[in-house]
């Protein structure tokens, strides 16, 4: 069990290595240079209010639980369970995607006949790596994420330093003219919810609480990691654009094809891009670690609160660790990976149809944390605020609404991405959507069960009184 408290550095860095993912920093350049002005358009409109209410949810209410508690104080345990199981279930959804990009980049680099069972093999053998870290120690951990916090950094600023030097030498790859950086709805606007899934992940920290110095700092720490991460993002977008035609940016290969351009093919470039691919690599395991570090956390709490079923509150007698909500995370994963092996004939789409059905339910949650934070304002006034966000109630609601539709635009677009254009590709759309539904049944079915467990005193709670 960890025993040293934690300052601004460490947090800051645990919070951008579970919000900065490189893994879908090819789908922000697939929509072309008017990415930079959607990336820009965001952190005005949503990244600061977000950043906002987390920090302020953060400070006037910590605790382990993190979002759930949030929405359970406002809305009852009802809704809180709904939070949990999205919060939680959603990362076991994103791992396979997430782990089998990185066999596809690992195939890319070392083995291009690397065949499907060793592909499966390493997301397997990844999968349970995470759940082992996560498993062991708090301190473990969060020093693994935050080298890949580094690490992201690191491969982050190559692509961007390295596609400005290359634009110098070589000319740019693409248009970067004012009207081609403004916001458009062009052929790559499918992947537009892609940018609002890569900024969110800031309300993680909160789940940290027992191992901070002052629980103050947490403003500091989510405006810390935002800044860093906004600046990252933008750069390594446009390094990449500089490098690449936006056309050939592939969802897979295509941070490995931009290095191979910025390093060239001689010995020292060939070496470089199969380091910093390496790096990359890395950073995936980092990621995986500190959402699955956060999210099992919250659902451990939801457990002890009889909330979820027993076994996802079982702690490490040594660590205290949430070892039951660990392993179900790993058990999903695994089963989702094996369903992979079916469908293993495309990858590309298939890769993004994963994470479009994952994501999904990870933004889910946040249509009820914004929401919540407006009614606790509202509600329960004489909650200490150690940071408390400025403005009157029309303020708060503008910041709420906006921070919900946007939200609720990015869940409607993962799952009809071509609606934008008045179209529906139910091919894609029907898989995705059924995923989603299936999930959401499942939550429902969760919720049932610990109604029918509850007591008469938690059935009030239910009902927000």
């Amino acid at each position: 069990m960890t025993t040293k408290k934690m300052g601004i550095t460490p947090l800051a860095l645990f919070s951008l290595c579970a919000v900065l993912v490189v893994d879908t920093l090819t789908a922000s350049a697939s929509i072309g240079v008017s990415s930079l002005g959607w990336w820009t358009l965001i952190l005005v409109i949503f990244v600061i209010p977000y950043g906002l209410i987390t920090s302020e949810l953060s400070a006037a209410y910590p605790g382990e639980g993190g979002i759930y508690d949030w929405v359970k104080k406002a809305f009852g345990s009802s809704w809180a369970i709904r939070t949990t199981w999205f919060y939680w279930i959603n990362v076991g959804l994103w791992m396979p995607a997430v782990y089998i990009l990185f066999a596809g980049m690992f195939s890319e680099l070392f083995a291009p006949d690397l065949p499907l069972s060793a592909q499966v093999f390493i997301c397997i053998s990844l999968t349970w790596l995470t759940v082992w870290v996560c498993n062991i120690s708090v301190d473990v951990g969060v020093l693994i994420t935050n080298v890949c916090a580094v690490l992201k950094v690191l491969i982050i600023s190559v692509l961007g330093i390295g596609g400005f030097i290359y634009a110098m030498k070589n000319g740019v790859a693409n248009e970067f003219s004012l009207a081609a950086v403004m916001p458009s709805f062009d052929s790559g606007a499918a992947f537009l919810p892609a940018l609002v899934f890569n900024l969110m992940g800031f309300e993680l920290v909160a789940t940290m609480t027992k191992e901070m110095k002052d629980v103050k700092q947490i403003p500091k720490v989510v405006f810390l990691a935002i800044a860093i991460t906004a600046f990252l993002y933008i750069i390594g977008t446009l390094g990449i654009l500089m490098a690449l035609p936006v056309e050939e940016v592939g969802l897979v290969a295509g941070i490995i094809d931009a290095l191979k351009v910025l390093f060239g093919n001689g010995p020292l470039g060939i070496f470089m891009t199969y380091a910093l691919g390496v790096v990359t690599l890395l950073t995936f395991i980092g990621n995986m670690v500190s959402w699955t570090m956060g999210s099992s956390r919250a659902a451990a709490q939801s457990a002890k609160d009889g909330e979820l079923p027993n076994i996802v509150a079982k702690s490490s007698a040594k660590y205290a660790t949430p070892v039951g909500a660990n392993i179900i995370t790993g058990l999903v994963s695994t089963a989702v990976i094996f369903i992979y092996t079916f469908f293993a004939n495309t990858n590309d789409e298939l890769f993004w149809s994963m994470f479009a059905f994952s994501s999904c339910i990870f933004l889910l949650p946040y249509l009820l944390m914004f929401p919540a934070y407006l009614k606790l304002r509202i509600n329960d006034p004489a909650t200490a605020r150690p940071f408390k966000i400025p403005g009157g109630l029309k303020v708060q609601l503008a910041m709420t609404v906006i921070c919900f539709l946007v939200i609720l635009q990015a869940v409607v677009l993962f799952i009809f991405p071509d609606i934008i254009f008045g179209t529906i590709d139910w091919q894609y759309t029907i898989p995705v959507l059924s995923g989603v539904l299936a999930t959401i049944a499942l939550g429902e079915l969760l919720l049932l069960r610990a109604k029918r467990q509850s007591s008469p005193l938690n059935l009030a709670s239910e009902t927000g009184a």
